[in-house]
């Protein structure tokens, strides 16, 4: 604070104060702004890629020895393929281990808790996301990240617009805050009468919400929190708690 004042005669006149930021908070702000910026534009990359080497590394022999299972227990193919939307609106196909059977999908990309067509040894899969571990391939390669919105089918990012619209700037992600929310997605979406229309219009708005929260305050800190979560034991999370009584 800066107080100016001057003699009048006999008088003391003065201004009124100027007060001035704190110069040490101001650069401390501007010094983390700048570094949530580098992260996100170039280091959140470069997290991606050694740390999917590492994994991809670490897992590969397992990986295989999951893959041998499926062929044994289930058949081929293996891996399930999809086209999903990707940064910047592109579609990428998606890796995953097979969970399901070679039935016909039933004309929907929504899976509800108890779904027929999920396979044995594909519920010990999905319980433990090990199904998920190919996508290390799609993080290496650059059509995933760690952490970020996860990846839908067409017909749901791709139609977002105004400042929803931008989160197609995000390479999609293995695991990010919605995903974390909403755990045990399919049994919410079993419990729902309609779990189509549930997902477009409860879970999904929720999910962008969460995404366009998570897209403003991206950071290192944050990206390795999220992926630590993951790991941990399921919780509920309150906006899960929220969406399972708005359909009560």
């Amino acid at each position: 604070m800066i107080i100016v004042c001057w003699r009048d005669g006999f008088l003391k006149r003065c201004l009124r104060p100027l007060y001035f930021p704190n110069h040490a908070f101001m650069q401390a702000a501007t010094t983390r702004s700048t570094a949530r910026g580098l992260y996100a534009t170039h280091g959140k990359r470069w997290f991606d890629v050694v740390l999917s080497a590492i994994g991809l590394f670490l897992f590969g022999i397992p990986m295989l020895g999951v893959g041998w299972l499926i062929w044994l227990v289930d058949g081929s193919p293996v891996l399930f393929r999809q086209k999903r939307v990707g940064q910047n609106g592109e579609l990428f196909a998606i890796y995953k281990f097979r969970t399901m059977s070679n039935r016909p999908a039933t004309g929907t990309s929504v899976t509800v808790a108890g779904d027929t067509r999920v396979t044995a040894f594909g519920k010990w899969l999905r319980r433990f996301k090990l199904d998920e571990l190919p996508q290390l391939l799609n993080v290496l390669k650059g059509d995933m990240s760690f952490v970020g919105p996860r990846p839908d089918v067409p017909g749901y990012l791709d139609r977002l617009r105004g400042e929803e619209a931008r989160l197609r700037e995000l390479r999609p992600g293995i695991t990010g805050p919605a995903s974390l929310a909403f755990r045990n997605e399919e049994d919410l979406l079993a419990e729902a009468p309609d779990p189509v229309a549930f997902n477009d219009r409860v879970l999904f708005p929720e999910k962008v919400r969460l995404n366009l929260e998570y897209m403003k305050r991206i950071s290192f800190s944050s990206d390795v929190g999220y992926i630590l979560k993951t790991m941990l034991p399921g919780h509920e999370e309150p906006a899960q708690r929220l969406v399972r009584e708005s359909h009560r």
